[in-house]
């Protein structure tokens, strides 16, 4: 079975890691293609001390102009673009609020030692940061940085000036920058992106557990799951 140009087969089930404790390689090639969503678990693991820690970074949060936006989005992230997230929440994908890496994320989404998605202040607006492969976004599903398909690109959002690219440090990671709540929800329900996104995701959440758990903030998991009216 091939995910991402990669053979990720294993000969073990004692020695399997990531989601394949809970979704082996052709249900998550599936889910990667849309055809099925796995069930998930019912109920969520959950730290208070965790909850209690970052609920001031929480509550400062929802007092920027771009608090409904980043939930709505952040929503979007959740249902779309993780695999039975209730049942990975925390170990293997994880959200942060006013994170204190460098760029002043406002959230950041992470998996292993991965940034998967993150969302800044754009004025009163948004923009957003999908790390990808880069394999994803050529013309000849090459790692050849010359091959990008700008065309298809321009195409996932409002207006071509809302996508612009880097080239971070690896030899399939590609940055996208996408300017806007719109172009962010147009680039999201593209079909061809989407399938990049989970593409990525499983890369990284089929790599072990996730780095970031000490920094996961349950006030905004509520809202990536759904559930935020339950609290």
């Amino acid at each position: 079975m091939i995910l991402d140009g990669r053979d990720m087969s294993i000969s073990s089930r004692t020695n399997v890691t990531g989601l394949r404790r809970f979704l082996d390689l052709q249900q998550q090639h599936d889910w990667m293609l849309g055809k099925i969503t796995p069930p998930d678990s019912e109920k969520r693991p959950e730290s208070l001390e965790l909850r209690l820690q970052y609920l001031p970074r929480f509550e400062k949060l929802m007092r920027q102009p771009q608090a409904l936006e980043i939930l709505e989005l952040l929503q979007r992230y959740g249902r779309d673009c993780l695999p039975i997230p209730r049942r990975t929440e925390r170990y293997y994908w994880s959200v942060s609020c006013l994170p204190s890496t460098p760029g002043k994320a406002l959230v950041r989404v992470n998996a292993s030692w991965m940034e998967l998605f993150s969302l800044y202040a754009d004025g009163d607006g948004v923009r957003a940061f999908f790390v990808v492969h880069l394999s994803d976004f050529t013309t000849d599903r090459s790692l050849d940085h010359e091959q990008v398909d700008e065309a298809f690109l321009e195409s996932c959002a409002e207006t071509p000036e809302d996508v612009s690219y880097a080239f971070p440090r690896g030899d399939d990671i590609f940055g996208l920058k996408v300017r806007g709540a719109a172009s962010i929800r147009q680039f999201l329900t593209a079909p061809r992106a989407l399938q990049a996104i989970r593409r990525f995701n499983l890369t990284h959440m089929n790599r072990g557990r996730n780095a970031y758990q000490a920094s996961h903030c349950y006030s905004l998991a509520d809202y990536m799951l759904g559930e935020e009216g339950a609290r």
